[in-house]
């Protein structure tokens, strides 16, 4: 299995492939969870991981590594492995990813050279690091000139970061340069991969490697602390460069490759947002996905997330290890919670946004390939301003294809179109009249095949094939389609069965790789282990339904009859098993009680009590199948910090900044199972928020002072777990 590329796609054995990438830190995650993690990832689509190596992760104290517990790189390796993915190694040596210093450690800056220049001291100290992170990927690394290892789950790494764009050299001849020297020093320290990257936004130097571009539907990083402009990644264009990452290092302008020589790739598409401390922007599931449709029509050929999922920081030996104003940057962080919104938030949590961009990578794992050799097409590109003018694009070879429409920009009310009549680029496939409300975005096939059926034009899009020999071919339909609209007008009928599943059916389904297709609702996930054993998390009692059926009715589980989940009347009846849990579960805990301990300077103090969670958790007392316990606290303020009181002394556990009274902080339990923290005497500190502020929060509480502190609720919910082996 040999990888490489060409000016359009990246090739698997000389074959197109469109890889979906997600970020993960494995530094940031506990080891324990780092595979239920992965699968959750591969659950979603993603079929290559992305992760940084963070220097001062390794290295705080020079000459000191550690490579142990959630720093093991090594074990995080064999894990992606074990797993069945593929593996880009973000190797720095600079990488932002909001880490103190940009990653760097604190030594590091007190050398007597600058680092990140073409000094030859700091390519001695860069070639060192390389050399310790190689030897922890020895034997994964998949060597494009050694058939023996080519199934070793590391096919690429990434130099550097934004270089020449945010710090590092801004002259071009001295900035390639030094992006070709860090290439080299990789290449000498045992880096012989068939991918070598580079970000390329920004005007940043890549050195003559393959770039990879990003873009997100905010900045939080912007320095502002109002609404800004409308992002430009909502529309359809063939501008690469997304001017607004890295803006609090200055806005970025041009492209320092040549577009003709390398595929359109993305690395940095936001899967979330990181909030800040004056910038606390929520980014939703459809203010993403409707970025990544607006990517996949302007003919991006790899969709890759960051971050896929969120983290928590590890502790520091000499400080905290976030990015922070203290240490020279614009951005406060939190010390402790790297969340991100992200498709799997912090304590694995699978959101919102997960599901909707699942809907991209199951169409791309099917044909994909396929959609790899269909250059944009794009009729009039739209100002990122202009919410009235339809936005839209295509995908062809000028005979078959795509077309993407995207009426939806993030906290913008776009105009209506209404008897719309979409053509494809020569006008002679018309679409039937559809209407297009604002906070749409879709994509139709035109002049597809699917097996013998051919299909002239549909007002569905594909979605995936199910079934044993994947004889059933799946899409759904718009949120607002009625069950009578008529979805397809073909050329040719084949004996082909075609499923349409209802937008929600399509969010919430999960294909194992059986060709089986599971369909929980909005409060269940499911992955699928490398031995095909099944697990379903849910915190419902809802029903799942499941095509083709299972051989046998699984444990925890009682069949209640079947199906038709065909939302297209005139098509093939499809239908699925119903089931139900046997168990009658809780769906939550009653509230839990919390005493108030002080009130200084505005801050409240809360006496919290976790023990009793963490017990029923331990002894699994209220069923077998409990899985998490998730804390959920409703509270107003600026920030709140989670203490451990130990011999009268506070160590920080967790934290969180404020959102909004829609957005209350929510702690999964499930890791502290083992450690040795008293959760019967912690302490939740809730720092106020002023009224006067400099702070952007999308909706502010209502109060009547000059500032709120003020602790509301604490709940928790139950996660179970059913693992279904046939």
């Amino acid at each position: 299995m040999s990888y490489s590329f060409d000016n359009i796609s990246i090739l698997k054995d000389k074959k197109r492939v469109f890889p979906i990438m997600g970020e993960i830190h494995y530094s940031r995650v506990p080891q324990a969870e780092w595979k239920e993690r992965l699968l959750k990832m591969k659950a979603g689509g993603v079929t290559i991981v992305s992760a940084y190596v963070i220097w001062i992760h390794h290295e705080e104290i020079e000459g000191e590594y550690d490579w142990s517990g959630n720093r093991n790189l090594r074990a995080f390796m064999e894990c992606v492995r074990d797993c069945g993915m593929k593996m880009l190694l973000r190797i720095g040596p600079w990488s932002h990813g909001e880490v103190r210093n940009g990653g760097f450690p604190d030594w590091l800056l007190h050398k007597d050279f600058e680092p990140r220049t073409n000094d030859e001291k700091y390519f001695e100290v860069v070639k060192k690091w390389y050399t310790k992170i190689f030897e922890q990927v020895n034997g994964f690394i998949a060597n494009p000139s050694d058939q023996f290892t080519q199934d070793n789950p590391i096919i690429g790494v990434q130099i550097e970061n934004e270089y020449g764009h945010c710090g590092g050299l801004y002259e071009k001849q001295s900035g390639e340069a030094h992006m070709q020297r860090l290439q080299k020093i990789a290449k000498e320290c045992g880096f012989n991969v068939a991918l070598y990257t580079a970000t390329g936004w920004g005007g940043a130097w890549t050195g003559g490697m393959l770039p990879v571009m990003g873009g997100y539907c905010d900045a939080p990083w912007d320095q502002r602390v109002t609404e800004i402009e409308a992002s430009g990644n909502y529309t359809f264009t063939h501008e690469r460069n997304d001017h607004n990452i890295g803006s609090d290092h200055g806005f970025g302008y041009g492209i320092t490759f040549d577009l003709n020589k390398f595929p359109y790739l993305t690395a940095e598409l936001g899967g979330g947002l990181q909030v800040t401390s004056h910038r606390r922007t929520i980014a939703t599931a459809k203010d993403i996905a409707a970025v990544a449709l607006s990517k996949l029509g302007s003919g991006v050929n790899l969709l890759g997330f960051y971050m896929y999922t969120g983290g928590t920081n590890p502790e520091g030996k000499l400080t905290t290890l976030q990015e922070s104003r203290a240490t020279g940057y614009l951005n406060d962080l939190p010390v402790k919670s790297y969340d991100f919104r992200a498709a799997v938030r912090e304590f694995g949590q699978v959101s919102d946004t997960l599901r909707e961009l699942k809907l991209f990578s199951y169409f791309t794992a099917e044909w994909g390939s396929d959609l790899c050799a269909l250059p944009a097409e794009i009729p009039c590109e739209i100002k990122p301003d202009d919410f009235v003018s339809l936005r839209y694009s295509f995908r062809t070879d000028k005979k078959r294809g795509y077309i993407f429409v995207n009426n939806y920009v993030r906290h913008q009310k776009m105009a209506e179109h209404k008897n719309l009549e979409l053509k494809s680029p020569d006008s002679k496939t018309i679409f039937p009249k559809i209407n297009v409300q604002s906070g749409e975005f879709f994509f139709f096939p035109f002049n597809m095949s699917y097996g013998k059926t051919f299909v002239k034009t549909a007002t569905v899009t594909p979605f995936t094939k199910i079934g044993t020999n994947n004889e059933i071919y799946v899409f759904y339909k718009r949120e607002n389609d009625s069950a009578d609209s008529n979805f397809f007008d073909f050329s040719e009928r084949g004996n082909e069965k075609l499923l349409v599943l209802s937008k929600k059916d399509a969010l919430n389904a999960w294909k194992n790789s059986d060709g089986r297709l599971i369909i929980t609702d909005g409060d269940s996930n499911v992955i699928e282990d490398t031995n095909s054993k099944i697990e379903i998390s849910t915190r419902s009692n809802d029903s799942i339904f499941v095509y083709p059926d299972f051989e046998k009715v699984p444990a925890g589980f009682k069949k209640i009859g079947v199906e038709n989940k065909n939302a297209a009347v005139d098509l093939d009846e499809v239908l699925f098993a119903k089931y139900e849990p046997v168990e009658n579960l809780q769906k939550s805990c009653e509230e839990l009680v919390f005493e108030k301990k002080s009130a200084e300077n505005g801050s409240v103090s809360y006496k919290i009590d976790l023990s009793g969670c963490i017990e029923t958790l331990r002894k699994k007392s209220v069923s077998k199948n409990l899985a998490d316990i998730f804390v959920k606290i409703a509270y107003t303020g600026n920030t709140a910090n989670l203490y451990e009181i130990k011999d009268g002394k506070r160590r920080l556990i967790l934290d969180n900044f404020y959102l909004g009274e829609d957005y209350p902080w929510e702690i999964g339990l499930k890791r502290f199972i083992d450690s040795k923290i008293d959760f019967a005497n912690l302490e939740l500190e809730i720092l106020p928020l002023k009224k006067d502020a400099e702070i952007y929060i999308e909706k502010w509480p209502d109060f009547s002072g000059g500032e709120i502190a003020e602790l509301h609720s604490i709940m928790t919910s139950f996660e179970f777990s059913y693992i279904i082996e046939e």
